[in-house]
């Protein structure tokens, strides 16, 4: 379908001026200062759903200390979710990303931790990895017994499924499920849409290059299977809700990705995103598309959620008539 009319308007209305500056030509602090600015533009005044928020500071693998924002809902159903702001590991932070974990947690009536891991250039790969999967483990180990969500956008979608690697290998943390929004999963940019999308949808193929230039410095670590996700061993990995956008430069990759956690035995349940570019969980005030493709996500994910419970529920109840019947 075509872009969707609003975002159509959005990016016009942002090249009245001219073309805006690409983020790969830029200085780093002010990419960062540019895409907060959006962030925040791209927010309502009314400050979201109704949830409580407290910030924390936990120890990271090497010492350091590491900020998380906890949101808790007014309702409770027993679940939580380690969140992982986007950004291509240099951009973003857990304000930038406030308003869509106050909608998961408002949405899913679930605990939120979002972490805000250290970015590239000054803390390239493996930190922010090491640090996700540091928040992971607190959280974990802070809400034990509650159904646990590995969660994350565009960088925080990959670093997510790299925690998941990370958890099944270590078998050290037990998430019920896995949400995957425009996970970058291939660092040579090779997919279709790479090409299709390269420019004019907000995310750029040049963008992207910078963002892996910055993150891994090292070339040789681009075929480490957490960041060459697409050839990483992808086998026996939550319940995975991934969704993608039709006019982003990674839906491709995206789509690649669902297809091998199909092949490998994982459940996926795979939202496209007709009319719609990268990072739209963070137009959802403003773009009515956008905020419906996020309640179908946001209902995919519950859906999971639930008959993770009911699965777990009837094991439970047959074990309970095993032992009776001894």
């Amino acid at each position: 379908m075509p872009l969707d009319r609003i975002l159509r308007n959005l990016i016009t209305w942002q090249r009245a001026d001219g073309p805006p500056t690409p983020v790969h030509a830029m200085s780093v602090e002010d990419a960062r200062e540019r895409y907060r600015a959006n962030a925040v533009r791209l927010r309502r005044e009314d400050g979201g759903p109704a949830v409580t928020t407290v910030d924390r500071t936990i120890d990271t693998v090497d010492g350091s200390s590491l900020r998380c924002r906890v949101y808790t809902p007014e309702s409770d159903a027993g679940r939580v979710i380690t969140y992982l702001h986007g950004g291509g590991w240099v951009l973003g932070d857990i304000d930038s990303h406030d308003r869509v974990c106050r909608m998961l947690a408002a949405s899913l009536c679930a605990v939120v931790v979002s972490a805000d891991y250290r970015r590239a250039p000054e803390f390239p790969y493996p930190t922010p990895l090491h640090d996700a999967i540091a928040a992971a483990r607190w959280t974990g180990q802070s809400f034990r017994g509650r159904d646990h969500v590995i969660a994350g956008d565009s960088a925080g979608a990959s670093l997510a499924l790299g925690v998941a690697l990370d958890a099944r290998d270590r078998g050290d943390l037990d998430f019920t499920a896995q949400l995957l929004l425009c996970p970058p999963v291939d660092p040579s940019l090779r997919f279709a849409s790479a090409s299709e999308h390269a420019d004019g949808y907000l995310l750029s193929v040049d963008d992207m290059a910078w963002y892996y230039k910055l993150y891994i410095p090292d070339p040789r670590q681009r075929s480490e299977p957490a960041v060459d996700l697409l050839n990483a061993d992808l086998r026996d990995l939550p319940p995975t809700v991934l969704a993608t956008a039709e006019f982003d430069p990674l839906r491709d990759e995206g789509a690649e990705l669902a297809e091998r956690l199909c092949a490998a035995g994982v459940s996926v349940r795979y939202v496209p995103g007709p009319g719609l570019v990268h990072g739209y969980f963070l137009m959802q005030d403003i773009v009515p598309a956008a905020a419906a493709c996020a309640r179908r996500v946001v209902r995919e994910l519950d859906a999971v959620l639930r008959a993770a419970r009911g699965a777990s529920l009837g094991a439970r109840a047959r074990h309970v008539e095993a032992l009776q019947g001894e």
